[in-house]
């Protein structure tokens, strides 16, 4: 093999790596690749929790890697769920969002793991269930776009924000 082809050889994988790379940014810019050990806020919520659904979903988290930290069962009422989801309080589902939150227990979780926000949210799967992909949180245990099992926070700023509403009382 020729100097020039060896050149032409790498100068064509270099390329299809840089072609990979771009288009994986491009399709999944929404959840970045974090190169550091992440916490985020995971939900299970009510209509999970009275299916006794808590356990295999757990399951799946640990199967993926996940630590968890700390969690809590609790049951919010409507005044603790309108401060959670404060951020929506001018949408149209506000009122629904928060009677469905309160509407029985749910359990809190504080995951841990590099690029947790992203791996979490790429588990729970899209927020209709009908549309989510097989193998998700969301399509195998959510009934509906309301009740669809799980909550994650999307960025780090709202993970830390929802673990300290739930954890304010725990230390690092």
């Amino acid at each position: 093999m020729t100097l020039r082809t060896i050149i032409t050889i790498t100068l064509v994988i270099a390329g299809i790596a840089v072609i990979f790379y771009v288009g994986y940014s491009l399709i999944f810019k929404h959840y970045r690749r974090s190169n550091t050990i992440e916490r985020t806020l995971a939900i299970i919520k009510p209509e999970a929790v009275q299916a006794h659904q808590t356990g295999p979903i757990i399951d799946r988290i640990e199967q993926m890697g996940f630590t968890i930290i700390d969690f809590r069962k609790v049951h919010l009422g409507k005044e603790e769920a309108a401060k959670f989801y404060h951020e929506h309080k001018n949408k149209s589902f506000f009122g629904d969002m928060t009677q469905y939150i309160s509407s029985g227990p749910i359990v809190v979780m504080i995951l841990e793991k590099l690029n947790a926000i992203g791996d979490w949210r790429d588990l729970m799967g899209a927020t209709n269930p009908a549309k989510a992909k097989d193998g998700t949180i969301r399509k195998q245990f959510g009934t509906n776009i309301e009740k669809n099992a799980v909550h994650g926070s999307d960025s780090q700023a709202a993970a830390q924000q929802e673990i300290a509403f739930f954890f304010a009382d725990r230390r690092k």
